[in-house]
């Protein structure tokens, strides 16, 4: 996949966790290598799954800039020697934990493309960390676990409906996926995994300043599924302002959060917050 976006991209960032795999990449690439602070014993081990993503093809274009995330496993404490010859300057490669790397250093991200075979434990923190920042990628195409995708693709009523499918949906759209069974990995998960393809949305629904209130609303409405929604939000939000924005959105006031799609809890929110 490196190579591959190496020969179509302007510039590509990778992050491995691994020092295995961070040497195998700077032995072949001859890359800039950024090192980070080694990891302590007892931190979070994620397990690691290389896979050429088969649309990565789609998702690369000429001039583009890439950011690769190739998988994470516990990090080694040894140091490594980056090479002092440059062979490749067009790719940049860390040797970090991706999910600490996008929460530590924010950047504009907004003219980069996403492409990646995401560890089962941070997939879904990773997609909704990179959503929320204010400069967020064009497009993710993303290798995870196939129940992890059904939540992404998730509609309003679905079983696999809930706080992560609003978050992600909020400035994307899907465009694509595939399903990749166990088989295609050595050695085979207990679980399939699935190839998603999520494009920024032309226009934002909501401001900046909506996001952090939408934020709380679809969290506080899914913390008890089985509740009432509007029962929930009291919590949050007077009485009186809930039963208006109800009404007027005609929502009934013993629904749940789970039959209200996307576009009702953006305009819950632009009418708790009295805009439009």
């Amino acid at each position: 996949m490196t190579e591959l976006l190496l020969a179509k991209a302007g510039e590509v960032l990778a992050i491995e966790k691994d020092k295995r795999l961070v040497a195998v990449l700077e032995e072949r690439f001859g890359s800039v290598l950024a090192l980070t602070p080694a990891l302590s014993p007892g931190e979070r081990e994620s397990e690691a799954r290389l896979h050429v993503n088969p649309a990565a093809s789609d998702s690369a274009q000429r001039g583009s800039k890439e950011l690769p995330l190739l998988g994470e496993r516990a990090g080694v404490r040894e140091d490594i020697n980056p090479k002092s010859e440059i062979r490749n300057p067009k790719l940049e490669l860390l040797h970090d934990d991706a999910l600490d790397f996008i929460r530590r250093e924010p950047r504009d991200w907004s003219d980069w493309k996403l492409v990646a075979n995401l560890p089962y434990s941070v997939a879904s923190p990773i997609l909704v960390e990179l959503a929320q920042t204010q400069k967020r990628p064009e497009r993710m195409v993303v290798t995870l676990q196939l129940e992890v995708a059904m939540r992404l693709m998730a509609n309003a009523d679905d079983d696999d409906y809930g706080v992560l499918t609003l978050l992600i949906q909020l400035d994307y759209e899907l465009r694509g996926w595939f399903k990749i069974p166990s088989t295609c990995f050595f050695p085979s998960p207990d679980v399939d995994s699935a190839c998603v393809t999520l494009m920024r949305r032309a226009k934002p629904l909501l401001t900046e300043e909506q996001r952090a209130p939408f934020v709380k609303i679809v969290k506080r409405a899914f913390s008890q599924r089985r509740k009432m929604m509007m029962k929930l939000l009291k919590q949050d939000w007077p009485v009186e302002k809930l039963t208006a924005a109800f009404a007027e959105l005609q929502i009934s006031p013993q629904e749940r959060a789970e039959k209200l799609n996307l576009g009702l809890f953006v305009n819950l929110t632009r009418t708790l917050l009295g805009s439009k």
